[in-house]
């Protein structure tokens, strides 16, 4: 591995400044999906079997920054989830309002071998989001070495990201590991033939990962909105189907230039209406209606898919290829998740998928658990399947030089 990880370095009786992403959504004061604060379990018992004071470091959503504690809004003060926090590390945790300065200092100085401290949301503070080394040293003042464990922050370069491993020993956390490593088995050392799924609405926002992909894999399954672009590029009329006119030129270099092969759609679930599920039905995927929209692949094309997945040895997942939050055109994603976990518990295919909304559309599927790995990630993932360098990363790579 080009970085350093917890093998590489002794923690006992260290202060850890552990950087973590603890920005769950939160309802009501309580804390609504916990898998975040879950797989930091791995490196919080390595740490506290170390002995190591473990200072946390987080941000909580967006608050406009200012050095003045009095004008921070307390919404999105990290304070706010600090008894899930304890409950799933089934630890006491020590909560400090601020990150930096003397106060800080103090509370980890008067800690016990083997605490675990909670600091205050980075982004309060304006040097965080401006990757100002000032900043990144005064946070790295506070401890003895940094453990970064937040994979899906590392594609911001921000000051306790990048520039704080310019003053202290820098590795890679175990959940930041394992992330790395699974992504690096799903596209950068694969086990062909690779299979890569990529859904959502509109290929404007994915265009990077679709050039990336139809260039390192052997198929290229397009479903959701963007396969409308797709087909609407090859001259097929897609009725009142969400599709983008401007990229038509683009989706036709896709097609033409990919050296994977590319599936689209042969038949599609059209309805009037996203509401009028009742009344959907199933034609070709050239024979659409003019007067109706699509809303998810057919039965026949997610056969096709399943017959590409069963020769697979990697699959690589990034969008549910229909409106999944309506049924019933949830119904391909489904049977293609239950699909893949199948291959992955019987074949011992890999399975890599990330995204907001694949993870919901998996969790929805039931086998959020049953793929190889599901990545947490948001834009991290996105871009690391793009092919773009990570800061973050990038930083730990350096570090470990």
């Amino acid at each position: 591995m080009p970085y350093q990880t917890l093998n590489n370095i002794d923690c006992v009786h260290k202060v850890v400044l552990l950087r973590v992403d603890l920005n769950v959504p939160i309802t009501n004061n309580k804390v609504t999906d916990t898998t975040r604060i879950e797989r930091l379990l791995p490196t919080i018992r390595e740490l506290l079997k170390a002995q190591a004071k473990i200072v946390i470091l987080s941000h909580f959503g967006r608050p406009k920054p200012n050095n003045d504690p009095a004008l921070w809004d307390k919404a999105h003060s990290l304070k706010n989830i600090l008894s899930s926090v304890e409950s799933i590390f089934q630890v006491p945790v020590i909560f400090v309002d601020k990150c930096v300065g003397e106060d800080v200092q103090n509370a980890i100085s008067a800690a016990n071998w083997g605490s675990v401290i909670l600091l205050e949301n980075l982004r309060y503070y304006p040097g965080e989001e401006a990757n100002d080394p000032e900043f990144a040293e005064q946070l790295a003042k506070l401890g003895d070495i940094y453990v970064n464990d937040a994979f899906s922050c590392s594609h911001r370069a921000h000051a306790s990201v990048t520039s704080i491993t310019q003053y202290l020993p820098s590795v890679a956390g175990r959940a930041m590991q394992g992330e790395l490593e699974h992504l690096d088995k799903a596209l950068t050392t694969p086990k062909h033939p690779v299979v890569a799924i990529v859904g959502g609405s509109k290929i404007s926002t994915k265009l990077d990962l679709l050039l990336n992909l139809s260039h390192k894999v052997d198929t290229l399954v397009i479903g959701g909105g963007m396969a409308n672009t797709m087909l609407a590029a090859q001259g097929i009329d897609v009725g009142q189907s969400l599709f983008e006119p401007n990229l038509l030129d683009t989706a036709r270099r896709i097609l033409t230039e990919s050296k994977a092969e590319i599936i689209l759609p042969d038949d599609v679930v059209v309805a009037a209406d996203l509401n009028d599920g009742t009344n959907s039905y199933m034609v070709a995927a050239n024979a659409i209606p003019g007067d109706q929209k699509v809303f998810d692949i057919g039965p026949l094309t997610v056969e096709k898919i399943k017959s590409y997945l069963d020769r697979a040895s990697t699959i690589v997942w990034n969008g549910p290829v229909g409106a999944y939050e309506y049924a019933p055109f949830d119904q391909a994603t489904t049977k293609i998740a239950q699909h893949v976990a199948v291959l992955t518990s019987t074949r011992g295919v890999i399975s890599v998928a990330g995204g907001g909304e694949t993870v919901e559309s998996l969790g929805k599927a039931g086998v959020t658990d049953k793929f190889s790995y599901v990545s947490t990630a948001g834009g991290a993932f996105l871009e690391w399947l793009e092919g773009k360098t990570l800061p973050g990363v990038a930083a730990l790579e350096k570090a470990g030089e």
